[in-house]
């Protein structure tokens, strides 16, 4: 793309690098990164120090890797995730070239399914004198042998790097106990954010030496609440976020962690505490009054009288996660929904509530209430239309993430409302919502007069908005029709001719999941999933789509990253051949199942989308091992690669 005189044939005459920022600035980071391969200019302004805040380079460990450690030590500031880093050789000599080339410019590390040894790393921190966060989850053999830290001379050096350490992860460490705890925590004096979820923590009783805990000096085979009681008592100043997932926290011990003095928390998680009750979240809420960000959810004992006790005392959360909290009912939504300040409500499988509540709550009041931008409603199986049409109505200004999967009794009308009146979503999952057809993404549906359900007998008000002003309607469906009559050509005709409540609407989609909607076909796929800027689609399980939706989509949705196609026998490789050359961004796709795709498609997939990083093709029938192995070598970012079963023969998983 050069012309004679070496400048870039695409820029534009003199406009200078400032101007070129300015205008990158407007992008998104995907769409920036395209930018970047335009011009040697626009690869100059794409790397400015203003888009370079909280980039993450994540890669295993290989030779190759040690060249691009090599290149990240020009950038003024990275975070880092190497992954499958061992004992070997190659390991050890990137973690000395990630000391040495990245040392204080290192702000995030994280190392995820590694076994690294004690020395590995040892030698490596006391380098990253700038580090803000460290994730250490599940690297068991650093704490096996006890041994970790042992040496004052390492915990100096330690300590003297690590001083600035805001954020720490041990989660999921088997071998944690008081003694590596505390060398550890005690290099890292200024925590604001401490993770212990799924750790064998010994909050009342110590199994190994038969007693209380507290009762002796510190362990060195597991972790006790007092000494983490200790920590929050030497960091109370700064620390405001903990995470205790998945651990035996009884209610005491919880009394025990809230009632700190001094320890002022913003954000706690207690995912799956199975042992909390109602009495546990009052105390919490007592003695914790400032909490911004609390999930409960999985804690399966609490029932709605947690949510009165958090509607009263918890008067700043913003966030607040109740998934799989069987018990809870409508009972106390009311009131929690009068918070100004909640944002985010995941009440996923909580499979006594309806909505009724809620609605009540957002229509009647006139003080300030919840402007929710994020809503869970996964597995909600008592949702029915009339709810989802009065909260699309109330929460049509704030609403941007919407979650329905599984909420098997909403239909076309539900669809309909959500495109009138939440047009700013950028994420909607109607996954598994089996109801929905064409003529609800299409609009193409009457609701000038629709009734309540005299079956369940809802004296609820009726729907009397049109959407749109198309006129359509759905046709009238015998008694012994079991699908709803397909879409025509003619209908099709008349959707284009008209502007309505079409799924169309949405156009600031990111993320669609329309995954086991079965009675969806090519009708709606082609004519309604046109979004510029969608990243995530998934079409899994659409008996009825066939290559024209997936040539359709790559088309219209050119941003896309992430593609599920899983079990959709329509789908073939003169689908792959229409669809790859337009989705060159493509990170992850999912083709399980599909047994007209052959070893063509692969090569369509080498030759178009060489970002690939996850590729499903378990189960296809067609496609050889040999033809994997070209893959794999062909597609240099192929993290993952699934091929259980292919050619008719079991393979394990490969990478």
């Amino acid at each position: 793309m050069e012309d004679s005189d070496g400048e870039d044939a695409l820029e534009a005459p003199g406009l200078p690098l400032e101007i070129i920022v300015y205008i990158l600035s407007f992008l998104h980071v995907s769409d920036r990164k395209e930018a970047s391969l335009v011009c040697r200019s626009w690869y100059i302004a794409s790397q400015d120090p203003g888009f370079q805040k909280n980039v993450t380079f994540r890669f295993p460990a290989s030779t190759s890797s040690l060249e691009l450690v090599r290149g990240l030590g020009r950038k003024p500031r990275c975070n880092l995730i190497i992954s499958q880093l061992d004992g070997f050789s190659i390991s050890k000599s990137l973690l000395l070239e990630v000391g040495l080339c990245l040392g204080p410019k290192l702000e995030s590390l994280a190392l995820p399914g590694s076994s690294i040894t004690e020395a590995s790393l040892l030698a490596l921190l006391p380098r990253l004198t700038s580090l803000r966060r460290l994730d250490l989850r599940g690297l068991d053999s650093l704490f096996m042998s006890g041994a970790f830290l042992s040496r004052e001379e390492h915990r100096q050096q330690v300590r003297s790097a690590l001083s600035g350490l805001e954020e720490l992860d041990l989660s999921d460490l088997r071998y944690l106990s008081d003694l590596t705890f505390n060398r550890l925590t005690g290099c890292t004096p200024c925590l604001h954010r401490l993770s212990l979820a799924g750790c064998h923590i010994a909050f009342e009783f110590d199994p190994y030496r038969g007693c209380p805990v507290g009762a002796v000096e510190d362990s060195s085979a597991l972790l006790s609440l007092r000494n983490l009681r200790r920590l929050l008592i030497e960091q109370k100043s700064t620390l405001i976020a903990l995470d205790l997932s998945r651990t035996s926290i009884t209610p005491e011990s919880l009394r025990t962690v809230a009632q700190v003095q001094g320890l002022i928390l913003e954000e706690l998680v207690l995912h799956g505490c199975k042992e909390l009750t109602d009495y546990s979240v009052e105390i919490l809420v007592k003695h914790q009054p400032g909490l911004q960000k609390l999930d409960i959810s999985g804690c399966t004992e609490l029932t709605s009288r947690s949510l009165e006790a958090i509607a009263r005392g918890l008067k700043s959360l913003t966030h607040l996660s109740l998934s799989r909290d069987w018990r809870i009912t409508e009972k106390g939504l009311s009131d929690l929904l009068l918070l100004p300040s909640l944002s985010f409500l995941d009440l996923s499988e909580c499979l006594h509530i309806s909505g009724t509540e809620m609605v009540k709550c957002l229509k009647g009041s006139n003080a300030a209430r919840a402007q929710l931008e994020t809503l869970n409603l996964k597995s909600c199986t008592y949702f029915r239309n009339l709810a989802v049409f009065s909260l699309a109505q109330l929460l049509g200004d704030s609403l941007r993430e919407l979650d329905l999967t599984s909420c098997i009794n909403v239909t076309d009308l539900s669809v309909c409302a959500i495109a009138t009146y939440l047009q700013k979503l950028v994420v909607l999952r109607l996954g598994w919502c089996k109801e929905v057809t064409d003529w609800g993404l299409m609009g193409m549906v009457q609701t000038t007069n629709c009734e309540p359900d005299e079956e369940t007998g809802d004296k609820g008000p009726r729907f009397t908005r049109t959407f749109g002003n198309m006129g359509f309607f759905k046709p009238p469906r015998l008694p012994f029709e079991e699908r709803p009559k397909l879409v025509t050509q003619n209908d099709l005709e008349q959707f284009k001719q008209q502007a309505g409540a079409s799924l169309l609407a949405l156009s600031r989609l990111q993320e669609l999941d329309l995954s086991a909607c079965s009675k969806l076909t090519d009708s709606s796929i082609t004519q309604v999933v046109h979004f510029p800027e969608l990243h995530r689609l998934s079409l899994s399980m659409l008996p009825e789509i066939t290559d024209a939706s997936l040539a359709s989509v790559a088309w219209h949705c050119r941003s896309l990253t992430s593609l599920a196609l899983s079990h959709c026998p329509g789908i073939s490789d003169c689908g792959v051949a229409q669809a790859a050359p337009y989705l060159p961004r493509l990170q992850h796709l999912y083709l399980s199942c599909c047994n007209n795709i052959t070893d063509r498609s692969l090569f369509l997939l080498v030759q178009h989308c060489k970002r690939l990083r996850t590729l499903d093709i378990s189960r296809c029938s067609n496609i050889s091992t040999t033809t994997v192995d070209l893959l794999q070598s062909h597609l240099p970012f192929l993290e993952n690669i699934h091929y259980k079963l292919i050619g008719g023969a079991d393979h394990a998983l490969a990478l």
